[in-house]
């Protein structure tokens, strides 16, 4: 008898024997035990996992001499025959081949009336079924949704997007998932130990892994390697016949980032060229690396878990874990995907491998945003503790620890460096006009010094400003920001605190004026004391020692309507905005 792969002789004959699919098999060992039978099913999944295999079983468990029954006996002629793929009334068809829809007509629809000839059933098990026709599906859809009762429709699909919605809501889906590298492993153990071939843990779960969720892919594999090493099969025998990237010169790529050593990032990607690997192949499992480190550095108890560590490699990732922060990973990721997609278009992949060796160590030196905040905002609170401050200094910040903060502290820190920026730009603009109104100094008579009665009022004016300040900061802050800090100068004299605003700053000032009750009832809190608030503009002075030309009462008129109405002032709230000119449409 000719050889038989090992993906045809360890063809599962039963439900129980099916890996991975516990949920799909025990629905229909409990239909068939309490006689729920649908009359078409659909079996959706990736490659490999037993879509068709699962439709033969059933059909079995139909036909059984038995049955219907849950547990085939597997030596009765329909069982047998079934297996073996030559029973006359199961009808295993190739969508692929029969797309058009003559071919569904005569080979489906025409013999939907004829009896079956032996078994209790006739099953139809369409294969690729999401490759037939849209006129095809329409001649299957009235056969699907009322066959007669000895017909059952078993429907195979990779893509269950394409089938159409009419079909699927005729039908029972059963959606068949990925298996697990363990599961994949635990059954090629059983293969080898049955073939009496030895076989390491290792080389076995480097199969599984490779066969990213297919059984069948994993025997076939399997089979391969067999045929290339005979009954011993190591690690090493896999990688060299399956062109896998060894292991080896991806922890040590890793470590080379992670000892930010550039020239052996040259030295790595040519080795990987001298050994033939596939560069995309590299980022992919480079990518897969960095992804076990994630898991370790998120759940370390998974450090046990064969599909995460092997057994021999545990020491050096759980070394690269502590090196590498959570942010490190989720950027290296992002980088060695994109870079997979990169390489497979580019004229020397070499180039790119290198590129992207050297950009992942670069990416390490970058500075966590709040560690610039925090050094912006101290270096900005030593650089405003001069002479005529007007705002109260802000606290200081904690030093940042080494990992990144979450982001709702780092929106906290980048409002609080966005304040201290706004109270700095106000003690600029305040301490400009006093700057230029001193008085010269003589390089022959000095100014006398101010007397200790002064001072102590300089101190104790200036204190209040603060404190009045702080207040409105923490009272109104957009107020405070959109017309407080825009002010040109903030004086304050005994019982009187003046604002000062520029010709072109009107609207600010009427805004201004609309929360002076507040504002003098907030001094008043803050000085101990009533004290008057005012404003004044730069315009008003001009005018009082030059004579300016009055302003066009028609002008004054509009603006005045304009400042009045609400959709003008909810909009001067929310932005920094100024009305300079107004007209009548």
């Amino acid at each position: 008898m000719s050889y038989q792969v090992i993906a045809r002789k360890w063809r599962p004959q039963k439900f129980d024997d099916v890996v991975g699919q516990a949920a799909v098999t025990r629905t229909l060992r409990n239909a068939l035990s309490s006689n729920r039978l649908a009359q078409a099913f659909v079996f959706a999944g990736p490659r490999g996992v037993g879509k068709t295999t699962t439709a033969r079983i059933l059909a079995r468990a139909l036909n059984c001499e038995k049955g219907p029954t849950p547990d085939p006996c597997g030596v009765c002629e329909a069982c047998v025959e079934i297996a073996e793929g030559r029973d006359m009334d199961v009808l295993e068809i190739d969508a692929a081949t029969h797309t058009q829809v003559e071919n569904v007509r005569e080979v489906i629809v025409s013999g939907l009336s004829i009896l079956p000839v032996r078994d209790r059933f006739k099953v139809f098990i369409i294969d690729e079924v999401h490759q037939l026709t849209g006129h095809s599906f329409n001649a299957l859809l009235k056969s699907v949704e009322e066959p007669p009762a000895h017909v059952v429709f078993m429907m195979a699909t990779t893509e269950l997007d394409r089938i159409p919605e009419t079909i699927l809501s005729r039908s029972q889906v059963y959606e068949f998932r990925t298996i697990s590298s363990k599961a994949i492993s635990d059954q090629l153990r059983r293969i080898v130990d049955a073939m009496e071939v030895d076989a390491s843990d290792d080389s076995l779960l480097l199969i599984a892994r490779d066969a990213d969720g297919s059984m069948r892919d994993a025997q076939s594999k399997l089979d391969q390697v067999i045929a290339f090493s005979g009954k011993a099969i190591g690690p090493s025998d896999v990688a060299s016949v399956l062109g896998l990237v060894g292991r080896d010169l991806l922890l040590e790529a890793v470590e080379v980032v992670a000892d930010e050593n550039a020239p052996a990032a040259f030295e790595l990607a040519a080795r990987a060229v001298e050994k033939g690997y596939d560069l995309r192949a590299v980022c992919r499992e480079l990518a897969r690396t960095v992804r076990d480190l994630m898991v370790l550095s998120v759940d370390p108890s998974r450090v046990n878990d064969p599909e995460i560590v092997a057994e021999g490699d545990r020491d050096r990732l759980l070394a690269l874990v502590k090196r590498f922060s959570r942010e490190d990973l989720l950027r290296a990721f992002d980088l060695l995907a994109r870079a997979e997609v990169d390489i497979r278009a580019a004229a020397q992949p070499r180039y790119h491998l290198e590129m992207v060796l050297l950009r992942w160590i670069h990416l390490r030196k970058l500075t966590p945003i709040e560690e610039l905040i925090a050094g912006a905002a101290s270096s900005a609170g030593s650089g405003s503790s001069g002479a005529g401050r007007t705002t109260p200094p802000v606290p200081a910040r904690p030093a940042p620890t080494a990992r990144p903060a979450p982001p709702g502290k780092l929106q906290a820190m980048v409002e609080a460096a966005a304040t201290k920026a706004t109270a700095s730009r106000v003690e600029a603009r305040s301490s400009k006009p006093e700057a230029a109104a001193a008085p010269v100094k003589s390089d022959t008579a000095p100014a006398p010094p101010k007397s200790d009665a002064a001072a102590g009022a300089s101190r104790t004016d200036s204190s209040v400003k603060d404190a009045f300040l702080a207040e409105i900061r923490k009272g109104k802050p957009v107020f405070y920001n959109m017309v407080v800090a825009q002010a040109q100068k903030i004086e304050i004299a005994g019982d009187r605190v003046t604002f000062t605003f520029s010709a072109n700053q009107r609207a600010l000032r009427d805004q201004f004026e609309q929360n002076r009750t507040w504002l003098e009832t907030t001094a008043a809190q803050a000085g101990g004391r009533k004290i008057a608030v005012s404003a004044v503009q730069t315009e008003a002075a001009a005018a009082a020692a030059g004579g300016a030309a009055p302003q066009d009462d028609k002008k004054a008129e509009l603006r005045k309507q304009a400042m009045a109405d609400a959709g003008v002032q909810a909009m001067l709230e929310v932005f920094p905005a100024e009305i300079r000119d107004v007209e009548e449409i």
